[in-house]
């Protein structure tokens, strides 16, 4: 995982990305951490605003016999 306070400080875009975008404690950590299968991954809180920098996670997963990489974006929520 990396984190970055700006958008400009991000990591290199070598590989597919997703992005979770929303309003403040709608989910978005939680779905990472659900897509991952795994409980602390993304920080969550039921109290809003817990994610306050970009946090990047690159994952690898496979399928078909392949190993394929793909990077989770969580944002920080707005509103």
């Amino acid at each position: 995982m990396k984190s970055a306070q700006a958008l400009g400080d991000s990591v290199e875009d070598t590989v597919s990305e997703v992005v979770f975008l929303g309003r403040s404690n709608v989910g978005k950590s939680s779905t990472i951490n659900g897509l991952t299968n795994r409980k602390n991954l993304a920080k969550s809180s039921a109290t809003p605003g817990k994610t306050q920098l970009i946090n990047f996670f690159d994952i690898r997963y496979k399928y078909d016999d392949k190993d394929w990489n793909i990077r989770f974006v969580d944002l920080p929520g707005f509103g």
